[in-house]
């Protein structure tokens, strides 16, 4: 077997190159460049640029955050086949967490240049690295919520300091606008809810089945996987800017448009209903009554219920 030949096989092994047809994956293991990592090294650290994909032939990289006291915080262990740096890739921004060989490591290397071109003559692979940002995100967000809650634990606030913390919070951000002429809102601003058409349920079925109507759920992805209408597609709020250039720019700006995803505490589904009015689509509207409505109607959700510590996805129909 050539050195190509293993590239090419590694590559197969990736969820997101896997998709791509074999004469793809040659001209890509042609392309890469070879690195190896010596154990315990940096490759990267939390704010550095992003200007790489690295896909890892052996070994194997811990990655990991580190919060405001410093407390390193493990994220994920990646090995043969997997792929990071394309995160800060696809959005532009600094590497946001650490990453460290945990043995000698050997990577292959696509140039931001490589990348680019890739996502533009294999439009499926974006779709792919959406589908693993969204997983990678969810287990992040399910890291996050652990080390949080184990946090509060240790060190639980009273009422009266959680009060004190509230109190001086605001004094100090009236403080600030008062003495900052630009100034930051104490309030978010939303839009105004009015200004966007509702529709209802039965509505919004009936157009479904007709394959009139594109239905789409604003909630974070880890939202979603607990619960979503059938056929809904997930675009978060969060990641809207990444979902829409990959995965939703080529639609029709006269498609019809149904969001939903409001909760108590954030209008998900009005704030993605605007970004796509901005971007020209005239077709937009809310689900009247969101996700709980539409379950009252009977009708069709996807959801995920654990039995015996296995997590099963199942279909409710409320017949």
């Amino acid at each position: 077997m050539t050195e190509n030949d293993n590239k090419v096989n590694i590559l197969m092994r990736s969820p997101v190159f896997r998709v791509l047809p074999k004469e793809a994956l040659n001209a890509i293991a042609l392309a890469v460049q070879d690195l190896v990592v010596p154990q315990h090294t940096i490759i990267h650290r939390q704010g550095d640029p992003g200007d790489s994909l690295y896909i890892i032939s052996s070994g194997s990289v811990r990655i990991f955050g580190r919060n405001k006291k410093g407390v390193e915080i493990d994220l994920s262990i990646q090995g043969p086949g997997d792929t990071f740096g394309e995160m800060a890739l696809l959005t532009g921004e600094p590497v946001s967490a650490d990453i460290e060989a945990l043995e000698e490591t050997h990577l292959m290397i696509l140039s931001k240049g490589q990348f680019d071109r890739i996502l533009r003559d294999f439009p499926e692979i974006s779709k792919m690295f959406v589908k693993e940002m969204r997983r990678w995100l969810l287990r992040d967000d399910e890291r996050l919520e652990t080390e949080a809650s184990n946090a509060y634990k240790a060190s639980r606030m009273s009422w009266v300091d959680f009060f004190l913390v509230i109190v001086i919070s605001i004094v100090l951000a009236v403080i600030f606008n008062t003495t900052n002429p630009n100034g930051i809102p104490l309030f978010p601003e939303f839009p105004d809810r009015s200004s966007i058409p509702t529709v209802s349920p039965s509505a919004a079925l009936e157009e479904i089945q007709h394959g009139e109507t594109l239905i789409l759920d604003a909630m974070p992805a880890n939202f979603y996987q607990q619960r979503h209408i059938r056929g809904a597609v997930n675009i978060p709020l969060g990641l809207f800017d990444i979902v829409y250039l990959m995965t939703f720019a080529e639609e029709d700006k006269e498609k019809k448009i149904v969001v939903y995803g409001e909760t108590i505490s954030k209008p998900y589904d009005l704030e993605v209903a605007d970004k796509l009015l901005l971007r020209g689509y005239r077709n937009v509207r809310i689900l009247d009554g969101g996700l709980t409505a539409w379950e009252g109607m009977g009708y069709q959700v996807e959801e995920k219920v654990k039995r015996n510590d296995l997590v099963i996805s199942q279909t409710n129909r409320h017949e």
